[in-house]
């Protein structure tokens, strides 16, 4: 008999797997499911990044092993992309790294820079990524919580002198996954201000920087002054050009922090296979009316699933951001327990907010990633129940 390792046994059900094992029980059982709990955007990815990728895979220098921190052309791509959209300037030699999909750079960072025992700040609720990477470095999550009086900020100021002291990295996201909470630079300001008091190190997951239904873009952290001092941004493709099976993203900022992170890649991979990084150069240089015609699809459905779900009587958190509505569960049930009922009697998969951890208790999530009749049909399924 094998056993896992202490570190696996510590772990809950990763949320997304759990989901995904529910809906194929109840497709299995014959029942037309409605899948809004994952974030995978339903519409293809834009053709002329598909066209660049086919193009590249007859390219013979893609046929070989890959750099390490990957090919100068698409960090360039990446380093001109934040300098258009952020106005910030990135070396791409040394503060820009490719990444095998966001999440990997997530997950691996801590390695380079948690020791057993360190303190790793984390926002509750959030991604569960965030603290399984803690845990894999032997580290020690800390939960921040996110209430929805402070707009589903940290609050800094509640952080304990002793636990800030200890810390090593504070893990934020905004426009924020699960709540859709926008970001602020005067917030920005702040966490980078504290950081430096405490040499804490800024993990920044800015996945989520391209979607949005309001005229504000959401900002990065990076635009703060001094702010690549401690800080390194991570950000993906997979959201923005509709490429989350091509798993292409990027690290960027300090670039100690960025080394570091090399270092564990160069150790557990060989890097992300050329054809798929000559498909994200494509992506980064799309004119900015291929992204709007995405954002467009989702400023419509957000407010025909806002409008008939208020009409239901769910409370709804405001939010020009991300492609997910915050939704509070009606009086009398435990976020477990609501999202359980559709999933039983309605057959919709939304997520449940303690999924995103304790702070998260009280709320489910909806994905605006499926088309607007099969939305509006959830709905209705959701009203036949007589909440």
């Amino acid at each position: 008999m094998f056993e896992f390792s202490d570190r696996l046994k510590v772990l809950p059900p990763y949320l997304f797997a759990e989901l995904d094992r529910k809906k194929q029980e109840k497709i299995e059982q014959g029942v037309d499911v409605i899948d809004l709990g994952v974030g995978d955007p339903d519409m293809p990815t834009p053709k002329p990044i598909v066209e660049a990728a086919k193009k590249a895979l007859e390219n013979p220098e893609n046929h070989k092993y890959p750099s390490y921190v990957g090919k100068l052309e698409f960090r360039k791509a990446v380093s001109d992309w934040y300098k258009r959209r952020f106005g910030v300037e990135l070396d791409p030699q040394t503060e820009v790294i490719t990444l095998i999909g966001s999440k990997e750079g997530i997950a691996h960072f801590p390695l380079a820079f948690v020791n057993p025992g360190d303190i790793v700040l984390c926002p509750d609720p959030a991604y569960p990524v965030y603290k399984i990477g803690a845990i894999f470095a032997g580290g020690t999550p800390y939960t921040i919580p996110l209430k929805e009086e402070n707009n589903f900020l940290p609050d800094l100021d509640s952080i304990p002198e002793d636990v800030a002291k200890k810390a090593k990295i504070i893990w934020i996201n905004y426009p924020n996954n699960p709540t859709s909470a926008p970001p602020t630079l005067e917030f920005y300001e702040k966490l980078v201000n504290w950081a430096k008091e405490y040499n804490v190190i800024v993990a920044s997951d800015n996945a989520y920087s391209e979607i949005y239904t309001g005229s504000e873009k959401p900002p990065s952290i990076l635009q703060v002054p001094g702010a690549k001092d401690v800080a390194i941004e991570f950000h993906s493709l997979s959201k923005t050009y509709n490429m989350t099976g091509w798993r292409i993203g990027m690290a960027v900022g300090n670039r100690e922090l960025v080394a570091g992170l090399g270092k564990v890649k160069t150790n557990v991979d060989s890097g992300q296979f050329g054809a798929v990084q000559d498909a994200g150069i494509a992506a980064l240089n799309l004119p900015e009316e291929e992204v709007e015609k995405i954002r467009n699809v989702y400023r419509e459905r957000k407010k025909i699933m806002t409008e008939a779900l208020e009409r239901i009587g769910l409370e709804i958190y405001k939010s020009d951001y991300t492609f997910y509505l915050w939704i509070k569960v009606p009086e009398g049930y435990t976020s477990a327990e609501f999202v359980g009922r559709l999933i039983d009697e309605a057959g919709i998969v939304c997520t449940p907010g303690n999924g995103f951890g304790e702070y998260g208790e009280g709320y489910f999530r909806i994905s605006l990633t499926v088309p607007t009749e099969r939305l509006l049909e959830a709905a209705e399924r959701i009203k036949s129940l007589k909440l």
